[in-house]
């Protein structure tokens, strides 16, 4: 039985139109059962219905700084569709603390860089302003503490001399696009599992190849 998934997004969904293809697979064990957004002008709704994905709006704005509230009509709204995971992409509103343990375990959110360093905003920036030689994305489980919580996949990047905020995004938008479904496919088979603030994977896993960065030629 395939685990069903909801994505929550606020922009164009980029990020959850690479879990969507992803699971389009006959052999991937989660369904994406409804994308959630909490701005009606997310561009990424209509991708969604594109592809035949169920989607609802739950307006922020109403709400205010009643995070609770929001919760509540969110969770009404997860568990009429029997969601299972969450996956979040670009999904712009805070949580409280008791939703995010609710779904602890649950929830998935990816990040741009290489956690734990640089986390929170402008990551990009953060790692050109350091001048760090490679960077990346994290899958990491939600946690209440911003982008802290135990790390589920990285995929890396070189980062070159003369990188922009841009070109340094636009290269690790397309490691997020690798990484964040492999991560989906690994909890929803049931291969992750949580020791501490530790994230371990059960069976074997393919080595990669080192990246080193710059290379001298």
């Amino acid at each position: 039985m395939k685990r069903r998934v909801a994505i929550l997004i606020s922009g164009r969904g980029s990020n959850m139109a690479a879990l969507i293809e992803a699971a389009k697979a006959m052999d991937f064990p989660a369904e994406i059962a409804v994308v959630i957004s909490n701005r009606a002008d997310a561009t990424g709704l209509e991708r969604a219905k594109a592809s035949g994905i169920s989607t609802e709006i739950i307006p922020s704005k109403p709400f205010g700084k009643d995070f609770a509230a929001f919760e509540k009509v969110l969770e009404e709204k997860l568990g009429q569709r029997r969601i299972e995971l969450i996956c979040l992409g670009g999904f712009m509103r805070l949580f409280t603390a008791e939703f995010v343990q609710r779904w602890y375990g649950r929830m998935l959110n990816i990040h741009p860089s290489l956690l734990p360093s640089f986390p929170g905003l402008d990551p990009h920036g953060q790692a050109l302003r350091a001048g760090v030689k490679i960077s990346g994305a994290t899958v990491h489980f939600v946690t209440p503490e911003t982008d802290a919580g135990p790390i589920v996949m990285q995929g890396a990047v070189p980062v070159r001399d003369d990188d922009t905020t841009e070109a340094l995004s636009q290269r690790i938008l397309a490691v997020e696009h690798r990484i964040y479904p492999e991560a989906l496919r690994l909890l929803a088979s049931g291969r992750l599992r949580l020791e501490g603030n530790l994230c371990r994977i059960s069976g074997e896993m393919a080595d990669g190849q080192s990246l080193i960065s710059p290379r001298a030629t």
